[in-house]
């Protein structure tokens, strides 16, 4: 049986936790969405300790209100109020927990919308075999705090020395991130050498993962992106005779 909890202190991020019935597989890390650590994001938690992988959610917004769940005003201005160094900080606190509660495999990171920036980020930064960006914003042009001095996609080069392999999910319809920016993203990922696959689904807009926004949930898409997930987690962390290491 799947176990979830909450884990952290006053001085540091609280992290939602999923784990595996039986022996973990290796461990990921799932960013929130600008609306939280939500059912939807704790879902995707479950459900990829459901595949044997201990998931941790690190609520980045602790610092100014602890695990609430926001509407979209507020979200966009709790994401603005979000720093560089300590969404790093938060990344490598969740990323540290999962590694040692998997104890081997290797170590991902996946995120949602707000979540598909920081891990492309993060990528830069903290390493991780496999970094999966569900349509993520103000990746290539910026447009945000978090995107400064410069925009995650300036890292490329970073990702590749850290031999990340990046898997990345758009819609063609997606109001935040559209098809020229996708196709730069891919262009700049490629140029710097970064192992990747960017994947466009041509009926799909944003947030095509979440059935809980049925005005937005496309069933194929998020499908056809769970198993193309799943295949990147098996084939590249699952496969790592090693311990991971914190």
């Amino acid at each position: 049986m799947i176990k979830t909890d909450w884990v952290g202190s006053a001085g540091g991020p609280e992290l939602h936790v999923a784990m595996p019935e039986g022996p973990a597989r290796g461990a990921v890390v799932v960013v929130q969405e600008i609306f939280g650590v939500t059912a939807h994001v704790r879902e995707v938690c479950a459900d990829l300790a459901g595949e044997g992988y201990v998931a941790v959610a690190p609520d980045l917004y602790w610092r100014r209100a602890r695990r609430a769940e926001h509407g979209r005003d507020d979200g966009l201005r709790l994401m603005r109020d979000l720093r560089r160094e300590e969404v790093l900080a938060d990344v490598l606190a969740a990323r540290t927990e999962a590694v040692s509660r998997a104890g081997r495999g290797g170590a991902a990171i996946v995120g949602l919308s707000l979540g598909g920036h920081v891990a492309i980020l993060a990528a830069a930064a903290v390493p991780f075999d496999v970094v999966v960006d569900f349509y993520g914003g103000w990746v290539v042009h910026g447009g945000i705090p978090l995107a400064d001095p410069a925009p995650p996609v300036e890292g490329s080069a970073a990702i590749a020395a850290l031999g990340a392999f990046v898997l990345g999910f758009v819609g063609e319809h997606d109001h935040l991130v559209p098809p020229a920016e996708w196709q730069e993203f891919g262009r700049r990922l490629t140029a710097a050498g970064v192992a990747h696959e960017l994947v466009s689904y041509p009926e799909a807009g944003h947030g095509f993962l979440c059935a809980d926004r049925p005005d937005t949930y496309d069933a194929t898409a998020s499908a056809s992106a769970r198993a193309r997930l799943l295949t990147a987690l098996h084939d590249r962390l699952d496969r790592l005779d090693r311990t991971v290491e914190t």
